[in-house]
């Protein structure tokens, strides 16, 4: 494994050389499909981008949860939780990388 982190910037070079946009529209380009992805999260919808995967958001029930040091029981909220399903093709994609 490695311990690189693809970023933002990486994202825009990326369609700065693959598409020929200027660096400046290419970030610009990768900041508006990000934001897009957010927004719609945030309204919770799902993104599901074929070949890649699936995000979605999960609605969590409060609960009663247990500090593991002290034993002492802890009331947990409701919450929204962002998820992501990988396609079976990128599941293959990365499974097909731990062979090499």
């Amino acid at each position: 494994m490695t311990d690189k982190t693809l970023t933002r910037v990486d994202l825009a070079d990326a369609v700065h050389n693959e598409v020929g946009l200027s660096r400046n529209d290419s970030a610009d380009l990768v900041e508006s499909v990000l934001s897009h992805v957010s927004d719609a999260l945030v309204r919770g919808e799902t993104v599901k981008i074929s070949s890649f995967g699936t995000f979605s958001v999960r609605e969590k029930a409060a609960r009663v949860g247990r500090n593991p040091k002290t034993g002492e029981e802890v009331p947990i909220h409701p919450r929204r939780v962002l998820t992501f399903r990988p396609s079976h093709l990128m599941k293959d994609r990365v499974a097909a990388g731990n062979k090499s």
